[in-house]
């Protein structure tokens, strides 16, 4: 039977609003992500379910509506639907904060429920406008030569759960996710290939291993969260 991985030495903690010096190897992340996909496997598996049925019918409902209306150009209606769908992909982003909590829960042991992606709205301000700064600035990077969306996709990837854990503003925890995970980009690259691989291996059998790997990659990014800055003691 799996243990889960004693967690005192393996918490970073942060200076000044600013990530302390840190490391990691890809391999014990890695490890210590699939060992805490235990218990984490139905809250968000279920949590994604639900997320994911609620905005295929909302999304669903605004098509037959507009599609209802007399008289509207089609290419009008494929404008506004676009638009729509944007609106909604982007309020969709409070529900991933949520399920990204549910890694940070994970990673020290505590208690993790479906719940918690409807638990975060009092940030839903702050994760909206981090959300859209962040996909602008990443389009940017990709338009300068690609690499730079690459790096920014890569370094703004603690922007959501450090406004949640640590309190911060949409900007701060831009700057403080992407200073620290520049600190060992690659290790956080070549981490990301790994875990892309083993995503789509789990593709294979009929998608069947995604009910595994969708909870690895949460814990991995708790895991990871939590060995960077440390995760605030959670209030019971």
């Amino acid at each position: 039977m799996q243990t889960d991985q004693p967690i005192n030495s393996q918490s970073g903690s942060m200076q000044e609003g600013i990530a302390a010096p840190y490391d990691f190897q890809i391999m014990d992340v890695i490890k210590e992500a699939w060992q805490r996909t235990s218990r984490l496997k139905g809250p968000v598996l279920g949590a994604g379910a639900l997320i994911f049925t609620a905005l295929i019918a909302i999304s669903f409902a605004i098509i037959l509506f507009l599609d209802l209306i007399p008289l509207v150009d089609k290419s009008f209606l494929v404008l506004i639907t676009g638009t729509l769908n944007f609106i909604i992909s982007i309020l969709s982003y409070p529900f991933i904060a949520g399920i990204v909590m549910m890694g940070l829960h994970r990673a020290i042991n505590a208690s993790v429920s479906y719940k918690m992606a409807f638990s975060y709205f009092s940030y839903t301000l702050p994760i909206i406008i981090a959300s859209i700064c962040m996909s602008i600035m990443i389009i940017l990077g990709f338009f300068l030569l690609v690499l730079p969306g690459i790096y920014l996709s890569i370094a703004y990837m603690f922007t959501l759960p450090l406004i949640i854990d640590k309190n911060m503003d949409f900007w701060q925890a831009m700057e403080t996710s992407r200073k620290a995970v520049t600190q060992h980009w690659f290790k956080f690259f070549f981490t990301g290939v790994l875990m892309m691989i083993i995503y789509l291996v789990s593709t294979i059998p009929l998608g069947l291993g995604l009910i595994w790997t969708i909870p690895m990659f949460v814990a991995l990014q708790g895991v990871l969260y939590r060995r960077i800055f440390g995760v605030n003691p959670v209030q019971s």
